[in-house]
C-alpha cells in the first residue's frame, strides 16, 4: 500500500520546540506526529461512541419510562471500587 501525505502544518516556534523536546531517544518529529495523530483519533472514535451510546439510552429510558437514580449508580460503583479494592 502506498503512503500519502497529510498537509503541511505551520506552528508557532515554542510549539515546535516543546515537540522536539518531547522526543524520545531515535524518534523523529514525523514519527511524533503521526502517533500523537493516531492516538488522537483513537481517543476521538471512542468519545463518539460514548456519546451514541449515551444518546441511545437516554432514548431507551424516555420510551420505557425507566430510569435509574443517580444515587442507586453511585452505590452500584462504590460496590464495584470496594470489590477491586479487596482483590
Amino acid at each position: 500500500m502506498k503512503t500519502s501525505t497529510l498537509p503541511a502544518l505551520r506552528v508557532k516556534p515554542e510549539l515546535r520546540e516543546a515537540a522536539e523536546r518531547a522526543l524520545r531517544p531515535n524518534e523523529t518529529l514525523s514519527k511524533l506526529m503521526e502517533s500523537s495523530l493516531e492516538s488522537f483519533i483513537a481517543h476521538r472514535a471512542a468519545e463518539d461512541d460514548f456519546i451514541a451510546r449515551g444518546l441511545r439510552a437516554a432514548d431507551t429510558a424516555r420510551q420505557t419510562n425507566r430510569y435509574v437514580s443517580a444515587s442507586d449508580v453511585l452505590a452500584k460503583l462504590d460496590e464495584r471500587i470496594a470489590t477491586a479494592k479487596r482483590k
